[in-house]
């Protein structure tokens, strides 16, 4: 455990005091839709967050309670109860707490507009997966280091994809379309299977089961059917053909599985790794470019190395904290011939 400099914590706290101080303060002064939802995006960014606008949710409350109390009370002239000096110095805390009032109003309003919107989020750990039965009869099939958010309403079903990968089985509703957003990419199903994946650059859809409508950016939108795919950029979206092969090592996980089909080692073992807290690494360039093929369990990467070991001249090392180095296997060399040989 790292020691922390005495104050270190309240020094954070008044931060996060400051920082929602000042963005109540452009909330108040009128902002635009898109800065009103970095604002919100900064008040669930951190659990801290969320218990000083709850703290600051009560304060308000006690606040109005106040208030109304005081409504009832008569006193006598202001001249008559203090001096001068006394006044100044009373108008300017009824200014600073007037704007303290304000700014607690518009915190309170956030709050409760956030927290009772019914936005759920859900998320795995490195190596979990998760079936989540959402309310309206869909499946949302969550991969490994994955996140997401679910908000339903009576006019809509909106899921929207943080990290990682997931896979839909979408409940028929035509009333209400289902969309689901990842980074520029908005795709939009009434009943259907889809999965979408995140990677570093691009978003990867397939479509297994009806059909989708897909938009990024200024885009127009694109229907992609079942046995297709897409590459969704910002502002581009490219249509690909998939063939049943593809479509099952795409989906694969669902299964808990890997399936590769000569992909190269550096490949492999990057799949691997969505699925490891501690790393598969190439030691050695000659690694690689080298392929291979075949189906192995997400939880048990032993099989996965004993077939790169066992195929190809690659030997494993195991580090001292469970990481995996592959290095490049040389042929032993033959005994050296002493003369004694015909």
């Amino acid at each position: 455990m790292q020691a922390s400099e005495p104050g270190s914590s309240c020094g954070n706290r008044d931060a996060i005091e400051a920082e929602a101080a000042r963005l109540l303060a452009r909330l108040n002064d009128g902002v635009s839709p898109e800065e009103e939802s970095d604002i919100c995006d900064w008040i669930e960014a951190d659990p801290s967050h969320a218990v000083a606008f709850a703290r600051a949710e009560s304060a308000w409350e006690a606040a109005e309670r106040l208030k109304s109390a005081a409504a009832d009370i008569t006193l006598p002239p202001l001249q008559q109860i203090v001096s001068e000096e006394q006044q100044r110095r009373l108008s300017r805390n009824i200014m600073v707490a007037a704007a303290v009032a304000v700014m607690l109003f518009i915190v309170a309003a956030i709050v409760t507009v956030r927290t009772f919107s019914g936005v759920d989020r859900y998320e795995t750990r490195v190596g979990e997966m998760r079936d989540i039965a959402l309310d309206d009869g869909s499946i949302l099939h969550l991969n490994s280091d994955s996140q997401a958010e679910v908000r339903f309403t009576d006019i809509g079903r909106k899921v929207r994809i943080l990290k990682g990968e997931a896979s839909f089985d979408v409940a028929h509703d035509k009333a209400r379309p289902f969309d689901v957003e990842a980074r520029s990419a908005l795709i939009r199903a009434v009943g259907t299977a889809f999965n979408v994946r995140m990677r570093p650059s691009i978003v990867e859809l397939t479509v297994t089961q009806g059909t989708v409508t897909v938009h990024s950016g200024g885009s127009m939108g694109q229907k992609v059917a079942a046995g297709s795919g897409a590459v969704i950029q910002p502002r581009r979206i490219s249509l690909t053909h998939l063939d049943p092969r593809l479509i099952g090592q795409r989906t694969a996980w669902r299964d808990q599985m890997v399936e590769l089909d000569g992909e190269t080692i550096e490949q492999a073992a990057g799949e691997f790794n969505r699925y490891r807290a501690t790393p598969i690494l190439i030691g050695d360039t000659r690694v690689s470019a080298l392929r291979i093929g075949g189906r192995f369990r997400t939880n048990d990467s032993r099989e996965f190395l004993s077939a790169l070991q066992l195929s190809l001249p690659i030997r494993a090392v195991t580090g001292e904290d469970g990481s995996i180095m592959l290095l490049y296997r040389d042929e032993e060399p033959m005994p050296a011939d002493n003369g004694q040989n015909p």
